[in-house]
């Protein structure tokens, strides 16, 4: 499996209350990758993974080491199961940071605290209700950039995430992004939709979080992967701390190259996606972006069964 294979790790909002709980009751290792993020933060992570409430395991400042300590655990349990390690690694969004730890780029604990400053950075940039994002379906990337260009009126509102062909995200300003959907449906999108979620990530909006999140990366001990590690902001590997560094900064405000970065591990000779973590959004992605891949998602005892074959 290790020459063609890659894994991947899904970003915010993959999570839910109770996600890995099954995989936990069969794999201690879950639950044990849960404790060490829990004692990075100073709270019970997996308390809130397990009972929520919802609405705390969806702000932001708890998302992101949530959904990190998901992917690593998945990430360890593979390993536990004897499973190669992949020839490359990915994360969509917030995924890169569990891309980077699986890649031995990144600690484990400064990585919780470093995604858990993140978001509380993200969420400071913009507060809650002045930006918002939305998902177009149906409308090619240079029309949806257009529709955004025609519908900012002044205001952020761009194109973040190319997630397939046919599915782009858009994020910025609340009333930018509102003008942008309905213009959207009017370009013919067979579906415009804003999404719950409390930050317009990847856009510019967020470059005030992206100044102080250098400085913090500055502080956070980066080495180079043992595992090639593509990033989101220029579908690039790269060996060096100091560019992992930019390349993360970049990133916050930046689009999510999603479509480009499953592109270039077909190319490279890539024909399994692992996704590692809850749910499976990047699984689903894979073939609709390239039919050389195949997408299978590892997140309870009947998909690892399946990866083990």
């Amino acid at each position: 499996m290790s020459s063609t294979a890659a894994f991947v790790f899904p970003g915010q909002g993959s999570q839910s209350v109770g996600m890995l709980g099954e995989l936990a009751e069969a794999h201690p290792r879950v639950q044990q990758t849960f404790s060490e993020a829990s004692d990075a933060l100073g709270l019970d992570l997996w308390e809130l993974v397990s009972h929520g409430p919802e609405d705390e395991l969806n702000r932001t400042d708890l998302t992101q080491p949530a959904m990190l300590a998901a992917g690593v655990a998945v990430w360890r349990v593979l390993a536990e199961q004897d499973v190669p390690p992949p020839a490359s690694l990915a994360g969509h969004s917030l995924g890169e940071y569990s891309a980077l730890v699986c890649g031995g780029a990144l600690e484990f604990a400064d990585a919780v605290s470093l995604v858990a400053e993140r978001g509380r950075l993200m969420q400071e940039a913009v507060p809650q209700g002045q930006g918002a994002m939305a998902a177009i379906l149906g409308l090619d990337d240079d029309t949806v950039r257009e529709v955004c260009l025609a519908a900012a009126e002044g205001e952020v509102v761009e194109a973040v995430n190319f997630n397939a062909p046919g599915q782009v995200v858009i994020a910025g300003a609340a009333g930018a992004v509102e003008r942008a959907v309905a213009a959207a449906k009017e370009a013919g999108a067979k579906r415009a939709m804003t999404l719950p979620v409390s930050v317009p990530s990847h856009c510019a909006l967020m470059e005030p979080a992206a100044d102080k999140l250098a400085q913090r990366l500055a502080e956070v001990r980066i080495a180079a992967p043992t595992i090639p590690v593509i990033h989101n902001v220029d579908v690039s590997t790269c060996d060096d701390p100091d560019g992992i560094r930019q390349r993360l900064v970049r990133q916050i405000h930046r689009p999510v190259r999603w479509v480009e970065t499953v592109q270039r591990l077909a190319d490279d000779g890539v024909t399994t996606l692992v996704e590692c973590g809850p749910g499976k959004v990047l699984a689903g992605l894979a073939r609709r972006i390239d039919k050389r891949v195949e997408g299978k998602p590892v997140f309870d005892p009947t998909t690892l069964a399946k990866i083990l074959g």
